[in-house]
């Protein structure tokens, strides 16, 4: 029965119950058997009542509702409005102001690179070599002092890879910014020291070790958002990178955004059905065939830091849900990465350039490797391969 349907007979038993009432008051000798009539009305409305509010309830909350009964239904958080440093960060993104006479080459509306795609289905530019002026945005960015944070894990063996992180950041990564990278290690006395401009650090947090690399993989993200919760009062924009790569060329304030995806080079040429989503329907990482719009990178993503607390939460939620029921998903965090970002679509997303692999012979849209993984013998750094 319809809404309509349901209003009509609400207003039918309101009238019926005046109707009852005049009649109560043309009788005085009957008026205990009014009272009793009045009564029976009013339950009978009150029960009209609830019954509509029952049917409100499954008709936009039930029958509405997307769930499906084939996989458990992952969690997701509303986005919570920006308080503190955030709200300030928001205005980075949204506000845009350059200096008053800048001068800069002039950008064309009609030219510009043909050989990939720039700009997303719901409307996120894809940055490539060639898509933005890199004086424009660092001066509009710089006015406004903020800070970056970035995450590297270097656990176990993969400490032998942080020397060399270190030491390509610095020319590369937010030149020209304040700068704070995070590194957890096993190994704190063995984080190796790197000589960093002013407003730049490194600061060591120690993590247990690990006997399994999935493990260490999966407890990214708690440590990641337990981060967020306390540095958000002093930090604006974070990136969260392997610790097994490299930077070769500029990776600056053409990168910040809301929710901030970076391009898979393993798969960014191939159709959908060739991605290596979590396929199996119990996992709340799960991507059915058909589904998806890219492969995102599990070893880089970042941006403001509500938007990154809020992925972090959700995928730590998704993963330690899925553990309790026996599931570990194909490809750990960055499963539930991919299936959060096919909802909760990036605001910007980054190309292959930002973080491409060393073994991989350069493709002719790639003008330039910005950040790479190095080349590596997983049996040697991994505990358990």
């Amino acid at each position: 029965m319809t809404f309509t349907c349901w209003f009509n007979f609400l207003l039918q038993t309101t009238r019926l119950a005046q109707a009852a009432r005049g009649h109560g008051c043309e009788s005085r000798s009957t008026t205990n058997q009014n009272q009793t009539e009045r009564m029976s009305t009013i339950r009978t409305l009150i029960g009209s009542v609830l019954l509509l509010l029952g049917i409100l309830y499954v008709y936009f909350y039930a029958w509405r509702s997307p769930r499906s009964s084939k996989h458990p239904e992952p969690v997701q958080y509303p986005v919570a409005p920006p308080v503190g440093r955030l709200s300030a960060a928001v205005n980075h993104v949204f506000h845009l102001v350059a200096p008053d006479h800048l001068k800069y080459k002039q950008p064309s509306i009609v030219n510009g690179r043909t050989d990939v795609v720039t700009l997303t289905p719901w409307l996120a530019p894809v940055v490539w070599d060639g898509t933005f002026n890199p004086v424009l945005l660092d001066s509009i960015y710089q006015s406004k002092n903020i800070t970056v944070a970035a995450t590297v894990f270097a656990v176990g063996k993969y400490i032998r890879f942080l020397k060399k992180f270190l030491e390509t950041a610095e020319p590369y990564f937010f030149v020209g910014f304040r700068v704070n990278i995070y590194v957890f290690t096993d190994h704190p006395k063995d984080v190796p020291r790197v000589q960093m401009a002013g407003g730049r650090k490194v600061v060591v947090r120690s993590v247990p070790s690990s006997n399994r690399w999935q493990e260490i993989s999966a407890r990214r993200m708690e440590l990641i958002q337990n981060l967020i919760e306390e540095v958000h009062d002093s930090v604006d924009y974070i990136f969260c990178l392997d610790v097994d790569s490299e930077f070769h060329g500029r990776w600056g304030s053409e990168s910040l955004g809301g929710l901030v995806a970076v391009i898979h080079p393993g798969y960014y040429r191939d159709d959908r059905g060739r991605f290596p989503y979590e396929r199996r329907p119990e996992s709340r990482a799960y991507v059915a065939d058909g589904e998806g719009d890219f492969y995102y990178c599990g070893g880089a993503f970042g941006g403001l830091l509500q938007e990154v607390s809020l992925l972090a939460k959700t995928c730590d939620l998704n993963f330690k849900a899925d553990a309790k029921e026996g599931i570990e998903a194909a490809w750990q965090e960055e499963s539930h990465l991919n299936r959060y970002m096919w909802i909760n679509k990036p605001s910007k997303i980054l190309s292959p350039e930002y973080l491409w692999q060393d073994f991989k012979p350069r493709n002719p849209e790639v003008r330039i490797v910005r950040f790479s993984g190095v080349v590596k013998n997983y049996a040697d750094i991994r505990p358990n391969v």
